[in-house]
């Protein structure tokens, strides 16, 4: 298959730090999680794909063109981001707030039932009527997913870019929505990478890992469970692996660091 993105030889200069130099390739359809300490980059990585953020050197291509060569209402429609943080800044009715991923397209005569449609396939339909700013954050979380699947809604073969889409959400929503990314994804064949904290998450939901640490790629390794030594050296700590018919749990072992446990 094809790539849909092809990153070679980028870097990215932010300050004094310097992140890169990345070589990665992202096919449709794939799922990576990027996996790494705070403070390794796993943002500005994603901000990078997203052309957020501009590389210092290097390339970035899109679907055979280069990315910063797209013009901004096609790319918005070719890829979808879900940012870190996603307050809004005034009480938006959810509705609008959703259609907002619609904006790239002047003329939408479906705009409200892709609305609607969207708010279903992310479990949001109940919180029509409301106003944003009076949700909880996991009913934000929800908004702001159905706002994604509204801006993507027409596309296939596009990329999906979350930032910590299941920060602080409690496990059955956690579980609901990583699986309602999964089935849009699947259903338009959309790439999917995610920037994660949760390694149960990632070994058991996603293809690929793209391990960052200090800014670099430490391994671009599927996820099985070969590859716990990599998480092991990625995080210093020591980690145990269970499993069972439901899939797999990574624990990380009481002895602490690595370098302790030597």
């Amino acid at each position: 298959m094809s790539a849909l993105m092809k990153i070679d030889n980028a870097t990215l200069v932010l300050g004094r730090q310097r992140f890169g130099p990345f070589n990665l390739m992202l096919r449709p359809e794939e799922r990576v999680a990027i996996l790494g300490p705070s403070g390794a980059g796993k943002s500005s990585l994603l901000k990078l794909l997203a052309r957020e953020l501009a590389p210092a050197s290097g390339s970035l291509v899109l679907d055979g063109r280069a990315l910063a060569e797209w013009p901004i209402a096609s790319l918005a429609r070719r890829r979808a981001v879900l940012p870190q943080t996603h307050g809004v800044a005034f009480g938006l009715p959810v509705e609008l707030v959703v259609t907002l991923g619609r904006v790239a397209l002047r003329n939408d005569p479906q705009q409200a039932r892709i609305a609607e449609l969207a708010m279903a396939q992310a479990q949001a339909s109940h919180l029509i009527g409301r106003r944003f700013d009076s949700l909880s954050g996991g009913e934000q979380a929800r908004v702001q997913l159905a706002r994604v699947f509204a801006q993507a809604w027409d596309e296939r073969k596009g990329l999906l870019l979350f930032d910590e889409p299941l920060a602080a959400l409690d496990p059955g929503l956690t579980l609901e929505l990583m699986q309602a990314m999964q089935h849009f994804a699947t259903e338009r064949g959309h790439a999917l990478v995610a920037v994660l904290h949760d390694l149960n998450i990632a070994l058991n939901h996603f293809d690929r890992l793209w391990l960052l640490r200090e800014g670099r790629i430490l391994a671009d390794c599927d996820a099985v469970p070969a590859c716990l030594p990599l998480l092991e050296q990625l995080y210093g700590v020591r980690m145990r692996l269970l499993r069972d018919a439901e899939g797999l749990a990574v624990l990380a072992s009481p002895l602490q660091c690595l370098a302790q446990a030597a």
